[in-house]
């Protein structure tokens, strides 16, 4: 299911399942791995869209280091990982003054709640699930939290109770889960949470790889020339797109015999908020060098300002971690409501304050 902004039709006070909300706002909840630098297509396809709903919506950005731990991590590096996706997201517009941005480890709350949803998901529907299967394959030892892994991505949803969860098309199968476990523990208890809803950002959602036009851009893409990084300077950025595949001919169209071409038009139209079809008819005749160059220029413009401010607020780790503490403050409230309803409703005893 996709969800549109701003004109949201959900009233702030109900939602589809009966539970009560106590927002001003609807909530919406998105969450990153702290994986390193954030690339061109995390940009475009879902940190963008993330900015723009700052004003009306009540925002909950989490930096999710718990996930990060499924698969073996080096200490020293996700803690650096993870102070290098606050400064970017900052810098690529999450304003901490609008929004709630926190690292899942200093909100008590989600791994609590993973435990109660577990215990009402079904094992073979966390075995079927294709993020899952795909991990597993690759793997020779596959550990619990592998598996385990969307129900704290539902714990994470619903202790804040979110109406509205933007997500990759990758995720959209463990939103499914979150809202069939809140359907589920509302018909088994009583009205507790929302049903979230995907949001799913149109323009930009799928920037390909340079070098693979095929294949989506990633960050674990070994062809260093394949992927642009918000951290690239603007001479990186240039040789990269200077040096991306195109097709046959040397017509700037749109086109599936123009894999190349197609994906440098979309991320032309992204950075610029253009459509392609006008670009089209600007680039009608010019080939491809004149068309790259200008694709080149326009990623700077929009990049650079980006990189400037991410390198400002990584040297000051002191403001990260008042922004960590602030937004980790305001989630906790959230979630120590949603725990006392949900302890109350299961039948555990209130703990003696």
């Amino acid at each position: 299911m996709t969800h549109s902004f701003p004109n949201d039709t959900m009233s702030s006070t109900t939602n589809t399942s009966g539970a009560p909300s106590t927002a001003t706002r609807p909530v919406v909840l998105t969450c990153a791995q702290p994986t390193g630098r954030l690339h061109l297509g995390n940009y475009l396809g879902a940190v963008i869209n993330w900015g723009r709903m700052q004003d009306d919506y009540e925002c909950y950005f989490g930096v999710v280091d718990q996930h990060a731990i499924t698969l073996p991590k080096v200490p020293t590096e996700l803690r650096r990982n993870t102070y290098t996706c606050l400064a970017q997201y900052i810098a690529a517009g999450i304003d901490p003054e609008r929004s709630h941005i926190f690292v899942q480890s200093h909100v008590i709350g989600h791994t609590e709640l993973a435990w109660v949803l577990g215990c009402l998901c079904p094992l073979g529907q966390l075995e079927r699930m294709t993020q899952f299967k795909d991990k597993a394959h690759k793997q020779e030892f596959v550990y619990s939290g592998l598996l385990y892994y969307p129900v704290l991505m539902a714990a994470d949803i619903l202790l804040y109770n979110a109406h509205v969860v933007p997500v990759g098309e990758d995720q959209k199968q463990h939103l499914e889960l979150a809202r069939d476990l809140a359907e589920k523990f509302n018909r088994t208890f009583s009205p507790t949470f929302n049903v979230p809803e995907a949001f799913i950002g149109k323009t930009g959602a799928r920037i390909m790889s340079l070098q693979n036009p095929a294949s989506k851009m990633s960050k674990s893409d070994p062809n260093t020339n394949a992927t642009i990084y918000l951290t690239d300077t603007p001479d990186v950025v240039r040789r990269k797109i200077l040096s991306s595949v195109t097709d046959s001919g040397s017509e700037v169209r749109v086109g599936e015999d123009k894999p190349g071409i197609t994906n440098l038009l979309a991320i032309m139209s992204a950075v610029t908020e253009r459509e392609m079809g006008a670009l089209e008819e600007e680039f009608a005749g010019k080939g491809y060098g004149v068309f790259k160059a200008v694709v080149a220029d326009a990623v700077i413009a929009r990049l650079d300002p980006v990189r400037l401010r991410y390198e400002e607020l990584i040297q000051d780790t002191a403001h990260l971690d008042a922004v960590f503490k602030a937004g980790a403050d305001a989630a906790q409230k959230t979630a120590w409501k949603t725990l006392a309803k949900v302890h109350r409703k299961v039948g555990f005893v209130e703990r003696a304050r």
